[in-house]
């Protein structure tokens, strides 16, 4: 069976996956344009919003940002001491790695002053557009609101894997360990120590249980979403793999994710 043959006896009738490189589509399965809700997955897309920003001078990475004390930076790589979702704060500045959607729509709401434009039409400017995701759209808040295809996540991928709207050192840095050694709750995947991340990007690392392959890299990173969706990118073997299901996340993809990620590794590497 092909690797993504998988993606058949997942719950839900219109799951979608596949697997790139940084040229082009290697393979696909499933609804590859019914357009899903990304859920958390879009932290990526604000990640490189931000990223940008920082690059243009129009927002500093260490300029202060969220509770006393915290940055752009401790925003981005989940080290502010908010909570996950209503703005309070849990811990102190750079102790633990707490995961916050709050913290994101900081960030979009940072990015729509400094920039004097909605966020929602800053992506679509200047990193859908330019990528082609014809499909996908902010619909919602920027720590969760993208709704877009299957074709358009791996477009995404093709870009992380060799970057054109961020320098490569940029987006190296994003995927380095931010305040690393830090331990914290990988959302689903419980108490992870370290719970390393960079700026907006999850690093695998050694974490272990974790929804990538037990094959991937330690220096994957990528994001998954509570809408059954995710996006890896192993730079090591030089491949991307995407999945949307409309299905929420849960014990079917904990077990099915790191499955379906080992297979494509296996057979594309």
């Amino acid at each position: 069976m092909a690797a993504l043959d998988q993606i058949a006896l997942w719950p839900g009738p219109h799951a979608a996956a596949g697997v790139t490189n940084a040229a082009n589509t290697m393979a696909d399965a499933g609804q590859l344009d019914h357009r899903h809700a990304w859920a958390s997955v879009t932290k990526m897309l604000t990640a490189y919003r931000i990223l940008q920003l920082a690059e243009e001078g129009t927002v500093s990475l260490d300029e202060s940002a969220g509770p006393p004390g915290s940055t752009v930076r401790h925003l981005l790589a989940h080290a502010s001491g908010l909570d996950t979702d209503g703005g309070g704060v849990l811990a102190a500045v750079g102790r633990r790695r707490i995961y916050s959607n709050a913290a994101f729509d900081l960030l979009g709401a940072l990015a729509d002053e400094r920039a004097g434009q909605p966020f929602a039409d800053q992506l679509q400017t200047d990193i859908l557009r330019p990528l082609e995701m014809t499909a996908t759209a902010l619909e919602g808040s920027a720590a969760s609101g993208a709704v877009g295809t299957l074709r358009d996540l791996l477009r995404f991928g093709r870009e992380l894997l060799s970057p054109t709207l961020l320098a490569p050192e940029t987006l190296a840095e994003a995927t380095t360990a931010a305040f690393p050694a830090l331990d914290g709750v990988l959302p689903g995947f419980g108490r992870q120590r370290p719970n390393d991340w960079g700026l907006g990007f999850e690093i695998r690392d050694g974490k272990h249980p974790h929804w990538t392959g037990h094959t991937n890299s330690p220096a994957t990173f990528g994001h998954f979403g509570q809408a059954g969706s995710f996006l890896w990118v192993d730079s090591t073997i030089g491949l991307a793999c995407a999945a949307l299901s409309g299905v929420d996340f849960g014990p079917w993809a904990i077990e099915a994710w790191p499955a379906l990620s080992d297979a494509v590794i296996e057979q594309y590497r």
